[in-house]
């Protein structure tokens, strides 16, 4: 059975997300705050979190990263949930490494279609980049762990996911939409520089001589042999 971790500190939210996603045959747990929501996700590991935006105390944004932080929690869906609809907000949930974004108010089955079509493109993103290893990169999906030059690097999950997916066929040019669709999912609203910006921090940490820009089109992954 799959399971969802819902954190949201209002009550009448938490209740009515879990009655209907019950309904649907997900194991459900609750947490009202941030810190609680850590703590349930590093015991239970549910396959995603719905998680508030605005929360006190601890806002989703922070619990959003450390939750990427961890080992044992990295590897987990997020869909933030929040009231605020400007895109520099989506922008920052992005950022910090959510995987989707429903704004409020909720409409359960519009939530819960998006939330099915994360677990789809989870298990279509990991059938497709399951085991990568060349000369000089490996990429372990299980562990979220690139090694590159003998070197170990923990990447954030979007940065990891955008490597995997240039890694997965190297020499293909990937379009613009194909990644945005793959990595961040369909109906998601980013920046016009949300890619762009993933790229450059790849390069930052692994160099420059493995992603080549396409002008106009996309980028590829050059293999070095």
């Amino acid at each position: 059975m799959e399971s969802i971790l819902i954190i949201d500190d209002e009550a009448d939210i938490r209740d009515i997300l879990a009655y209907n996603l019950k309904r649907e045959g997900f194991e459900v747990f609750t947490a009202s705050n941030g810190p609680e929501g850590i703590d349930l996700a590093t015991q239970h590991k549910p396959n995603i979190i719905i998680l508030d935006v605005m929360m006190p105390e601890m806002d989703g944004i922070e619990v959003c990263e450390i939750l990427r932080g961890r080992k044992e929690t990295q590897h987990i869906k997020i869909c933030f949930l929040t009231a605020r609809s400007e895109d520099y907000s989506q922008i920052a949930g992005f950022e910090a490494g959510a995987d989707d974004y429903v704004s409020k108010p909720i409409k359960p089955k519009v939530l819960i279609s998006r939330l099915k079509a994360i677990l789809r493109r989870s298990v279509e993103t990991k059938k497709e980049t399951a085991s990568i290893e060349s000369k000089e990169l490996i990429i372990d999906r299980d562990k979220y762990i690139i090694t590159i030059h003998g070197e170990s690097i923990h990447l954030p999950k979007k940065e990891f996911e955008l490597l995997a997916l240039l890694a997965s066929k190297p020499e293909r040019v990937f379009d613009r939409d194909y990644i945005l669709e793959t990595v961040w999912g369909t109906g998601i609203v980013v920046g016009d520089r949300t890619i762009d910006v993933h790229i450059r921090r790849l390069r930052e940490k692994i160099g420059n001589e493995y992603i080549r820009t396409i002008k106009g089109v996309g980028y590829k992954y050059i293999d070095k042999k």
